[in-house]
This record gives C-alpha cells, sequence and structure tokens, in this order.
C-alpha cells in the first residue's frame, strides 16, 4: 500500500490487521519570508537566512475508500486497525532534540469503537462519492492524531517510546508503555482525552449535557462545585487553565461530546490503498 510521503503509510500484517503509520519527525518546514523549502534540522533558511521558520505538524493517517467493498472491508472484516505515529512530543517549545514513537489499536467491530465506522462511513458517502459521481477530485479521509475524533475513537495505546538527545551520540531510549500481543484488550481502558482539545463552547456543552454527578463531577479537580458554579467558571476561564478545572475526558464522559464535521483536506501526492 502507498502512502502520502510526508503523511501516512499502511499495509496489511499477516493477521489481517490494517497498518498505518504517520510521521511528523521528517517533515519539511517552510520560510515565512520567502517560501523556501526548509529542513527540521536547519535554524535558518538557507535561501535568506531568517530565523522565521513555519514549522510543519500537520501529517496525519489517511483511510482511502473508493468503493462500498473497501468500506465494508474497514468496518465489518477487518478486525483491527493498528495505528503507528513518530513525533516530537516537545514540539510547541521548538525542541526537536526528543521524538516519540506510539502504537494504537481501534477494533472497527468493537461497539465502544463505532465512532471510527461512523467517520469512515460519513466520509465515502458525504465526501468521496458525490465528488466521485461528479468527476471531481477526490481526496482520502484525514485522521489526525490527538484530536477530538481520534479520542471519540477511543483508541487503546499499546506501545509508547521516548528517545531523548537524538542529535547526541548518546541518546537515551525509554520504553513507556507495551503491552503484549497476547494480553486481551476488551478491559483495556482507551486513551483519556486532554480537554484542551475542546472549544470553549464544547467544554460548556459536556458539563451541561452529560449528567453531572455520575460523568461529570469524578472527573473535576474539585469535587465539591456545583453544576452552575462550574458553568461560571469555565465561561470565566482562559484554555490554558482548564486542566486546572477538568484535566482529561475519559471515555465514557466522550459519549455526551458531539462529532465535528469531517475536514478532508486536497492531497498533493496521489494515494492509493491497494
Amino acid at each position: 500500500m502507498e502512502g502520502e510521503r510526508t503523511g501516512a503509510r499502511g499495509h496489511d500484517i499477516t493477521d489481517g490487521t490494517e497498518v498505518k503509520s504517520c510521521t511528523k519527525v521528517d517533515q519539511a518546514d517552510k520560510c515565512k519570508i520567502c517560501d523556501k523549502r526548509v529542513m527540521r534540522t536547519e535554524e535558518e533558511c538557507p535561501r535568506c537566512g531568517s530565523d522565521n521558520i513555519d514549522r510543519k505538524d500537520d501529517s496525519k493517517w489517511l483511510f482511502s475508500i473508493r468503493t462500498e467493498e473497501e468500506l465494508t472491508q474497514l468496518n465489518s472484516k477487518i478486525d483491527r486497525i493498528f495505528v503507528l505515529i513518530s513525533d516530537y512530543p516537545n514540539f510547541r517549545n521548538g525542541d526537536f532534540s526528543s521524538i516519540r514513537f506510539e502504537g494504537f489499536e481501534i477494533y472497527p467491530q468493537n461497539p465502544r469503537m463505532s465512532i471510527f465506522n461512523h467517520l469512515l462511513t460519513d466520509y465515502y458517502y458525504n465526501n468521496y462519492r458525490p465528488k466521485a459521481d461528479a468527476n471531481q477530485k477526490t481526496s482520502p479521509m484525514n485522521f489526525h492524531p490527538y484530536k477530538i475524533q481520534f479520542y471519540q475513537c477511543n483508541p487503546i495505546k499499546v506501545f509508547s517510546c521516548d528517545i531523548d538527545a537524538i542529535d547526541t551520540d548518546n541518546p537515551s531510549i525509554s520504553i513507556n508503555k507495551y503491552i503484549e500481543p497476547s494480553i486481551d484488550r476488551t478491559d483495556l481502558p482507551s486513551e483519556d482525552m486532554p480537554i484542551e482539545i475542546l472549544n470553549k463552547k464544547e467544554f460548556l456543552s459536556f458539563c451541561d449535557n452529560a449528567p453531572f454527578s455520575e460523568v461529570v463531577l469524578p472527573l473535576l479537580c474539585d469535587n465539591q462545585i456545583t453544576k452552575d458554579e462550574l458553568l461560571k467558571k469555565i465561561r470565566c476561564s482562559k484554555k490554558e487553565d482548564w486542566h486546572n478545572i477538568l484535566p482529561y475526558i475519559n471515555e465514557e464522559g466522550r459519549v455526551y461530546l458531539d462529532l465535528r464535521e469531517i475536514v478532508v483536506a486536497p492531497q498533493k501526492v496521489i494515494y492509493r490503498r491497494t
């Protein structure tokens, strides 16, 4: 299977698992002054010398579905989707000396992960099919790592590894998580979603509509606060302070989040699923 050069690649392994990989480590950046391509290891633009560089962090997993047969295969015939990502855990601080590898599993036939099926189905019938029928250019579905739709699919993290000081002669490797393949995934928890992923409207809607005592209150840092006090506090808060109110939303809570519209960006490189 051929994937986007700077984004996702995919293939099958022997048990029929669909594997997608996404690398943000080798993305090429761009000078904001002269639009010249800048490599990640370069601190200045090789053409104009500017240090005003647009550091790219937008690679994603791509799912291309061109027929109902391919949609059925992903939704009901493949037991497991394995998505792998390499990125910079300290990207926002401009630190490119540490990289991270993480692997997640999604089981399309498991009701816990039915949102994944919904995303694929919605993309095929409401995006790909209308464009294809109109002879317009089509693009695969973008599945963005660590975004709201990713967490709503309830992915299970099975591997996490940090490599520090990669630009030295003595890098260090730390395995933070590894779930043996033989371990039953049925009761393994999915990833908690950081609250900062939401916008304020979504945050307020969750706290207002989810069962307060059963779902919202156990997630709060202050479990003595009332619902009205909480909503008022959120309205007056800034996003950088939200983690002090409610750090994350777990799988039980994510049921009460609305789905965002799927955004499909055009691809510069043709993506083929074989």
